[in-house]
């Protein structure tokens, strides 16, 4: 079979000898300079946004339900914070002192409480008693026991030698 020839064959030689002849001589081909007056500017190249439509063919655009970014709404209150806060401090509970162990003579101090060395645990509720679930395990411990035991005793009853009477004895012996 004979080899494809393109159709178009000849067309790309040309086309290609004809973009040969700008290389010719010695660097690129000489290319018209822009103008002076027609120089790059700073972010001229950027993509551009189209500008804001205010009514899209005689519709008016909904107004926005979110309020822009320079609203701040103005919000008067009636409440005296200042006698309110007062009254709170005159009636409230006065801060319990924090104990605290002073070691040196300059007055360096560290809390107890956190340290360990202050008594924070026995004065709970519930300081020193079992928890619930320890009990239980300990009522099924002794019960499972309990049954093992008497397992053990039912099996030692079945394989252990019966008791004659002395009328049986005497039967047997005889």
């Amino acid at each position: 079979p004979l080899r494809y020839l393109s159709k178009l064959r000849e067309l790309v030689k040309n086309e290609a000898d004809k973009n040969k002849s700008q290389w010719k001589t010695m660097g690129p081909a000489k290319v018209a300079v822009p103008s002076p007056n027609d120089f790059l500017q700073k972010r001229s190249k950027e993509p551009k946004l189209a500008p804001k439509k205010k009514e899209e063919d005689g519709k008016k655009l909904l107004p926005l339900s979110v309020p822009p970014r320079t609203y701040h709404p103005v919000t008067r209150t009636k409440k005296n914070f200042i006698s309110k806060n007062a009254l709170a401090v005159m009636t409230g509970e006065p801060k319990k002192p924090r104990h605290f162990c002073v070691d040196t003579r300059q007055g360096d101090k560290y809390l107890l409480e956190p340290s360990g060395l202050f008594p924070k645990y026995i004065n709970k509720k519930n300081y020193g008693v079992l928890p619930k679930y320890v009990i239980q395990r300990n009522e099924e411990m002794k019960r499972e026991e309990e049954e093992y035991q008497a397992s053990v005793l039912e099996q030692l009853k079945k394989k252990a030698m019966k008791v004659l009477s002395e009328e049986e004895r005497t039967d047997i012996l005889k």
